[in-house]
């Protein structure tokens, strides 16, 4: 297989990054990420499901509800499958992917892209167990051996 220049651009983008090359993600706002957690939590549902699964955890009409939803799929965060009249939508992104793109998003804007800084502060501010430690130990553990 060649590679021709916009190829190995990537590939040297790759390595100054030492990440690999996501496919994009979409940006989800804050109101949106509470439709996608009851989509990843269960799914496919209507629209109307979806409203009642939110109905105890906020305050929106359905008709907002309703417009997160069409959103979302006009982002292709949501997609949907035609069952006789109802259309039953489901996550068409992971919530590992969403997860990942905003932490980076986050250690980017707030840390510079370096990580230690927001590690080193969590744990000042964090109230840790004696368990939440050694887990944690036994992470780093892990990283240093690889």
């Amino acid at each position: 297989m060649t590679c021709d220049y916009k190829c190995n651009i990537l590939r040297i983008t790759d390595v100054i990054l030492r990440e690999p090359l996501m496919k994009k993600l979409p940006r989800i706002s804050e109101s949106e990420w509470l439709v996608m957690r009851v989509l990843w939590s269960k799914s496919p549902l209507t629209a109307n499901e979806v409203v009642k699964e939110l109905a105890g955890k906020t305050k929106w009409k359905p008709k907002t509800i309703k417009t997160l939803i069409t959103r979302l799929m006009n982002k292709k965060a949501l997609k949907f499958k035609k069952e006789g009249r109802k259309y039953m939508y489901y996550p068409a992104v992971s919530q590992a992917e969403c997860v990942r793109m905003e932490r980076r998003s986050f250690v980017s804007r707030v840390y510079g892209g370096t990580s230690r800084p927001m590690l080193a502060q969590f744990l000042e501010d964090a109230e840790l167990s004696a368990e939440d430690i050694a887990e944690l130990k036994k992470i780093l553990e892990q990283k240093a051996e690889e």
